[in-house]
């Protein structure tokens, strides 16, 4: 396991954590943007907690690789319909936000 590897794991689980953190407090500049993609409010518990189960089982895969594995394809296909939920909103300017919490985690992935 290299160096790179961990540091990278590291930084991607605590980028997803935050999100989840971000989520969980219900932050303006979080909640706002998602209730005008059209996400019904309800659905915020669910998604803090996918974000949160991601960056604990980034952190595991540390330890058992197969677990890493399955959060990052877990994360990855998180922030890819995150993606494609600000894209039908029609929110072009914010496609960036979700790539750049899933490029650590695509980087976690190629290193694995």
């Amino acid at each position: 396991m290299s160096v790179a590897f961990v540091v990278l794991t590291v930084i991607a689980a605590a980028m997803t954590a935050f999100s989840a953190v971000s989520v969980f407090l219900r932050a303006a500049w979080v909640v706002k943007p998602i209730a005008d993609y059209g996400i019904p409010a309800g659905w915020l518990p669910w998604l803090g907690a996918a974000k949160a189960a991601g960056a604990v089982g980034l952190l595991a895969g540390l330890a058992v690789p197969v677990i890493g594995v399955i959060a990052g394809v877990g994360l990855v296909l998180y922030f890819a319909g995150a993606v494609v939920t600000v894209v039908r909103a029609r929110w072009f300017a914010h496609v960036g936000f979700p790539l750049l919490y899933a490029a650590p985690v695509v980087a976690v992935l190629a290193l694995s």
